[in-house]
C-alpha cells in the first residue's frame, strides 16, 4: 500500500501522532522515567536544604546563647621591712627596698570572637540552588517534541 492509514484500533494507541500537541501514550513511557530519574537529585536536594537550614539553626543557638564574659582582679602588694640600723640592715634595705612592688590588676574578657556568626540562605539562594533541577524536569517534559522531530527527519530520509 502506498499509505499506512487508516490505522485499525490496535495500532492507534502504538502510532505517535507527530502534529498532535498532546502527549500519547508510547511518549508518556518515555517521559515518565525521565522524571523518576530526578527523583534521586530531588531528594539530595532537599536533604541538603534541610541540613543547611539544620545547622543554620544550631549555629544560631550556639551564637545565642553561649555568650560569656569574665572579669577579673587581682591586687598585690610585697612590702619587705628591714629594721635595725647596722650596716648590713642598710645593705638590704637599699637592694631588697627595690623589691617593694604594688600592682593591681583588672582585665575583662569574652568569648565574642570565638562564637560562629551564622549566615542564612536567602529565598533568591535556595531558589539558585533549585533552579537547575526544575529547568531537567521542564526538559524531561519537553523531549518529547524534539523526538518527534526525529521521526519526521527520518522519514524524510527513509520514506519506507
Amino acid at each position: 500500500k502506498q499509505t499506512l492509514l487508516p490505522l485499525l484500533r490496535a495500532e492507534v494507541s502504538a502510532f505517535v501522532f507527530p502534529c498532535h500537541l498532546a502527549l500519547q501514550r508510547p511518549e508518556l513511557k518515555c517521559m515518565v522515567v525521565e522524571l523518576l530519574k530526578c527523583i534521586p537529585l530531588l531528594l539530595f536536594l532537599i536533604f541538603v536544604c534541610g541540613l543547611d537550614y539544620f545547622i543554620f539553626s544550631v549555629l544560631s543557638i550556639i551564637q545565642n546563647h553561649s555568650f560569656v564574659q569574665y572579669s577579673y582582679q587581682t591586687r598585690h602588694h610585697v612590702s619587705v621591712n628591714v629594721m635595725g640600723a647596722s650596716l648590713m640592715a642598710q645593705l638590704l634595705r637599699s637592694t631588697i627596698g627595690a623589691l617593694n612592688t604594688s600592682v593591681d590588676t583588672q582585665m575583662e574578657t569574652s568569648n565574642i570572637a570565638c562564637l560562629p556568626k551564622p549566615h542564612g540562605m536567602s529565598r533568591e539562594q535556595y531558589l539558585t540552588t533549585c533552579l537547575p533541577l526544575l529547568t531537567l524536569a521542564l526538559l524531561c517534559l519537553a523531549q518529547v517534541y524534539p523526538f518527534r522531530l526525529r521521526r519526521v527527519i527520518a522519514t524524510f530520509y527513509f520514506p519506507k
